[in-house]
């Protein structure tokens, strides 16, 4: 049996052992009968990530149930459409948790929908694994007891990138970032981190186009006005693509220092083709390159399923799933308060190293990839890339839990 082979033996008898064992100690999941699990996302929203990501849940599920489901029940998830709203977001929770009868919810994109969703689960006592939402209220000043979060926060992913800023020596810096929760953290989070490490840096200028409505053009003007030394820039999506664009008919890029959060992602990168910027500091995800056992098993078995490598939203969307199984596993009954005392201190095995939710601060301590933009084979990939571990990037768990209300 070949290294991959082993690695994928390894995933599906960690599944397998979820079967073994007494009952499940609830009448809904008793023999045949599925657990049933809310999931709620922008698909029509923001497609390029979220569709990844639903194939990337899709993959672990279907994994855990051909192993033989969660002690003797199958998973069964309840996926629906957000459209990227709020407000349809909770009311598509409250039917998930009051006419499906879920026992959890998970999934969700946007920061300001996953707070709305937060705060609908405290409201209706039920867990909610935020997969994606990475404003730092969400664990920190709106954090609840029954609100968790995988991805590395606004906070984590900027210190990362504050940490190779600094090594620059650049003094006046400039930011770009969109006018809602997750922009002003990622802004608020760098400022504060490379200010740390550079106390003599000099913040000349911000701008804050609407999200997904980006005035490229007067935005780059307004940019170079400032005659900042080295930008940090938190849009992505469509936004990413025409600030790019524009700022390279307008030399915005030349002889200044780029620092970009998410940028590195396929997701984000691959649609810029020839036109992706060179030598942007960023976090990302270079699947192609990841050569660690764990991770070629995931992306061996998701390139057999799906036909392509996997994209960040993918490894997301597979690791949410992950920590799905694994707090029903570990958990004495699919009751709530049995789901979060399992969800305290939940370590999880996943292609991108294993992570562990922090009982202080509900955080997941899962990393990010930290490198550059540049070119392989004349496609736009990360390069110089390390892998930075989430737990590094963290306040400690005394002050983490000073920092909820």
């Amino acid at each position: 049996m070949n290294m991959r082979r082993s690695i994928l033996a390894g995933f599906t008898a960690a599944i397998l052992s979820a079967t073994m064992g007494a009952g499940f100690l609830s009448n809904r999941a008793q023999a045949a009968d599925a657990i049933k699990v809310g999931e709620i996302n922008s698909y029509t929203r923001l497609p390029a990530f979220t569709i990844p990501y639903r194939n990337g849940w899709q993959l672990a599920l279907e994994q855990a149930n051909q192993a033989g489901g969660i002690k003797g029940a199958q998973i069964e998830v309840i996926s629906r459409d957000d459209t990227g709203d709020p407000a349809t977001a909770v009311r598509i929770a409250q039917e998930l948790v009051s006419k499906n009868e879920v026992s959890l919810l998970f999934g969700t994109f946007f920061s300001h929908i996953g707070l709305a969703v937060s705060d609908f689960a405290k409201q209706k006592k039920t867990l909610f694994i935020a997969a994606e939402p990475l404003t730092d209220a969400l664990v920190w000043s709106k954090g609840n007891d029954y609100t968790y979060r995988l991805r590395p926060s606004t906070h984590m992913q900027a210190a990362m990138l504050a940490k190779q800023a600094a090594q620059l020596g650049k003094k006046k810096w400039a930011t770009i970032a969109p006018n809602y929760a997750y922009g002003k953290d990622a802004v608020k989070a760098f400022k504060a981190e490379l200010t740390k490490l550079q106390p003599d840096v000099e913040w000349v200028g911000e701008q804050w186009p609407t999200l997904f409505k980006i005035d490229a053009g007067s935005t780059v003007r307004a940019l170079e006005a400032l005659k900042p030394d080295a930008i940090y820039n938190v849009t992505f999506g469509g936004d990413l693509a025409k600030f790019v664009r524009e700022g390279s008919l307008r030399y915005l890029f030349d002889g200044r220092e780029m620092v970009s959060i998410l940028t590195g992602e396929p997701e984000y990168l691959d649609p810029l083709g020839k036109e992706a910027p060179k030598d942007w500091i960023v976090t990302g995800y270079p699947a192609a390159q990841i050569k660690t056992e764990a991770h070629e098993a995931f992306s061996k078995a998701y390139q057999a399923k799906f036909g392509e490598l996997p994209k960040a939203g993918a490894l997301v969307g597979y690791n949410a799933m992950l920590s799905v199984i694994e707090v029903l596993k570990q958990a004495k009954s699919i009751k709530t308060d049995d789901l979060l005392a399992a969800m305290d201190g939940l370590s999880v095995n996943a292609p991108s190293g294993s992570f562990t939710y922090r009982a202080a601060d509900h955080q997941a301590t899962m990393g990010a990839y930290v490198g550059k933009t540049g070119f392989i084979d004349g496609k736009p990939a990360m390069i110089e890339w390390s892998y930075a571990d989430g737990a590094d990037y963290l306040p400690s768990e005394e002050e983490a839990k000073k920092l909820r209300p």
